[in-house]
């Protein structure tokens, strides 16, 4: 079994840091920077500018197994949700949702993915007014998670589904936001419940990043160019419980590098490299919690992509990179243990600064914005 390599974290601020930081940094959040009152099921939510007035709203996607109303918030342009709209008028088992300028109109439309349901989409009409139309993939499908990336490489937005215990999808887009040829990706026994997409081999094509759970091995699946995923690549140590993955540049060597979120276990990142892809690990989050989300960006804007984790029963945290892929230092964002299914990123207030939107199952789904002081 494959190592990982422990890096200690760093949970106080000293002279590494001093040298590497010009600036305090941290994240700010209260009773007013939440989405509503309401503690739902909420799986998935998705930031974009939706009604066309230059900032960023919110979709939250409620359900899971059990039938939940999805919302979208508006936001008024500070960094406040001062507006909501139900997003359709059934209510489903939503896992997931994402968004994309799916009929090339100019606009963001949403696609929702539901858990033995059928997937829906909705179309934009430019101002935040949407309309319900045919839905995509396999109907009554284990749907866990969406992706969204022009996969074909024909100038319109696919749609990648990730069905546990059933075969993944990639959903193919006529050019107008239909939908009308599968394929398959995996393998029909995988327990996928994310996956990225990202060129990994620098081949100029897009690939495949798939977490698995269950113990089952991680892959990432090359693009051949034309849709065949033949060739895979293992990552992780082949029985990881993993429910999340990223992508980004982590050690600044040119290479993407995937960041693991584990249930049970630490939370690793497997770096790219020329030769020997994902063998060379390090371990970011020594703690054995119960990780469910990750997401990156260069929070204290000193030039490295640092990480969130949203956890499941433990503090959701910060690790703010220090080096070039080590040490790292951590940064909980509460003290509330939560059941945090999504950790997203996105400029809230307009201050230039990467945000934290949390989105928890049976708790407030809160926010946290971005402090820099010089």
């Amino acid at each position: 079994m494959q190592q990982y390599a422990l890096v200690y974290l760093l949970v106080f601020i000293g002279f590494f840091a001093e040298n590497t930081r010009a600036q305090e940094f941290g994240f700010r959040s209260s009773g007013r920077l939440i989405l509503g009152t309401y503690t739902e099921r909420t799986a998935s939510v998705a930031a974009g500018d939706l009604d066309g007035d230059g900032d960023m709203d919110l979709v939250v996607a409620n359900g899971r197994h059990w039938p939940g109303q999805n919302r979208i918030f508006f936001n008024n342009g500070r960094g406040i949700f001062t507006v909501e709209l139900p997003l359709g008028a059934t209510r489903a088992t939503t896992y997931a949702t994402e968004l994309a300028d799916l009929d090339n109109d100019g606009d963001l439309d949403i696609a929702v993915g539901n858990d033995m349901a059928p997937n829906a989409l909705f179309f934009n009409d430019g101002k935040g007014n949407f309309t319900e139309k045919k839905g995509f993939g396999q109907d009554y499908a284990p749907t866990r998670n969406l992706s969204l990336a022009d996969l074909d490489q024909d100038g319109d937005i696919d749609i990648l589904i990730t069905n546990r215990g059933q075969p993944n999808e990639i959903c193919l887009n006529d050019g107008e936001g239909n939908f009308p040829k599968n394929l398959e990706f995996g393998n029909r026994e995988d327990s996928t419940i994310d996956v990225e997409v990202a060129d990994m081999d620098g081949d100029g094509d897009l690939d495949l990043i798939l977490a698995n759970r269950d113990a089952q091995p991680n892959y990432v699946y090359l693009n051949d160019g034309a849709l065949g995923f033949g060739e895979k690549i293992p990552f992780g140590t082949g029985k990881d419980n993993t429910r999340s993955v990223s992508v980004a540049d982590v050690d600044q060597d040119g290479l993407q590098d995937i960041l693991l979120a584990n249930i049970g276990e630490p939370n690793v990142i497997c770096f790219g490299s020329k030769e020997n892809l994902f063998t060379r690990t390090v371990v970011f989050d020594a703690e054995p919690a119960d990780s469910f989300s990750i997401t990156v960006a260069d929070f204290n804007q000193d030039g490295a992509m640092d990480v969130a984790v949203g956890n499941d029963g433990s503090a959701n945290t910060v690790f703010l990179n220090l080096g070039k892929g080590m040490p790292w230092e951590a940064i909980p964002l509460t003290e509330e243990d939560l059941a945090t299914y999504d950790i997203i990123t996105a400029d809230l207030n307009q201050d230039g600064l990467p945000d934290l939107i949390e989105a928890n199952s049976d708790a407030l789904n809160r926010y946290y914005l971005n402090r820099i002081e010089k």
